[in-house]
């Protein structure tokens, strides 16, 4: 198979992936992390230029279309009032996410760039996993199953493979697994 069918199947999943998320969010079942999400939003839509420059091709749209459609959700948790709690860490990941854009310019180099946006969106998951530690029905399961899914066919859609292409969906399918096993462990330990 091509890497344009690789490519359309994992924009299918991020938009499978993203659809009852959202849905949850307005019915306010889901109440994201305000902050996670654009920190979130950012790294990814930068990856995604980096994957461009460094001749990712058609795997690089499922992270362009990712980074957009999450920025949509850290809008939608702002105005849907969902957890905006923000500490001074999350303020010191969102200054590192924007760190990595004159990291990038000065090096001329895309690498340090997604390593550091990788490193920067690792770290945003930490107020998501401090929120779903505590409150572990808050978060939708599923969307974070499709996600890891989604960043393995986009790797496989990659028409140049470098840790430049590779790193970032790759750190985020391992995160979204371990994220899924967290949560599904305080369920079960809180159900008891």
């Amino acid at each position: 198979m091509d890497k344009a069918f690789y490519s359309a199947l994992a924009i299918a999943l991020t938009l499978v992936a993203f659809a009852p998320y959202v849905r949850s969010i307005w019915r306010g079942e889901t109440k994201p992390h305000v902050f996670s999400w654009l920190i979130w939003g950012a790294t990814t839509f930068v990856v995604f230029l980096a994957q461009l420059a460094d001749r990712g091709g058609a795997g690089a749209w499922p992270i362009g279309v990712s980074g957009i459609i999450t920025l949509y959700v850290a809008y939608l948790a702002y105005v849907r009032q969902a957890d905006a709690s923000i500490t001074r860490a999350d303020g010191c990941f969102f200054i590192a996410a924007l760190a990595a854009l004159p990291a990038w310019a000065v090096t001329a180099d895309p690498l340090w760039a997604v390593v550091i946006l990788t490193a920067v969106d690792l770290l945003g998951f930490a107020p998501t996993f401090r929120k779903a530690w505590h409150r572990p029905h808050d978060e939708h399961l599923p969307f974070f199953v499709l996600l890891a899914l989604r960043n393995i066919v986009a790797i496989t859609a990659l028409e140049h493979y470098s840790l430049t292409t590779v790193l970032f969906p790759a750190a985020l399918a391992l995160a979204c697994v371990l994220f899924v096993a967290m949560v599904a462990q305080r369920r079960r330990v809180l159900r008891r």
